[in-house]
């Protein structure tokens, strides 16, 4: 009979102690879980920084192909009009 409740009383220890490693357990995963939405939010937040930085990166490549267009265009009208100066100076050396 001794022997059979010294079983139960070990038995019993040993279960409480399991209840409270569960308890343990049960906290470690709920921060686990708190850190990886905590790490799951950052990520959405980093995505939507990135993707709002490309389409700025978009915009700003757009600006500049209109500028070096309208360089472009500035440099053609510049070189027309370099060339009709040097005509009407050619002709008034001619003269």
């Amino acid at each position: 009979m001794l022997k059979t409740f010294s079983v139960l009383l070990i038995g019993s220890t040993l279960l409480a102690g399991c209840t409270s490693l569960s308890e343990q357990d049960k906290a470690l995963l709920a921060n686990t879980k708190a850190v990886a939405e905590q790490a799951q939010a950052t990520a959405a937040a980093a995505k939507a920084a990135a993707d709002q930085a490309a389409a700025s990166a978009a915009q700003a490549a757009t600006a500049a192909q209109a500028a070096a267009a309208a360089a472009q265009e500035a440099a053609a009208k510049a070189n027309a009009a370099a060339d009709k100066i040097d005509k009407i100076f050619q002709r008034n050396l001619r003269k």
